[in-house]
């Protein structure tokens, strides 16, 4: 996994601080390959929130967090939760190819 201790833990504690403590995050993508270089952070947070408004308030609150502690990093967030609709396939990869922080 290429993140480090100090980028796993700041993405933590934003995801527990924004979604909730029962939020899951996994990171997925070319950054769970050790041996690629570069590309942007994907992550799927899973949360037991539901409102609609309430999960876009905290999207942007989590990348406002993550932005700040670690400086500009270029982050795709997929955010699961209850009584979602839609569950497009990227949901699917990202649960099976993805790494828990």
């Amino acid at each position: 996994m290429r993140l480090t201790e100090q980028q796993r833990r700041v993405i933590e504690q934003a995801a527990r601080a924004c979604f909730g403590d029962d939020a899951v995050v996994r990171l997925f993508g070319s950054r769970v390959d050790d041996h690629k270089r570069g590309g942007d952070i994907d992550l799927l947070i899973t949360t037991a929130l539901s409102d609609t408004d309430a999960i876009v308030r905290a999207e942007i609150a989590f990348q406002v967090r993550v932005q700040r502690a670690l400086g500009e990093q270029r982050i795709d967030v997929l955010v699961d939760y209850p009584g979602r609709r839609a569950r497009p396939p990227i949901f699917d990869i990202a649960e099976r190819t993805g790494v828990r922080l």
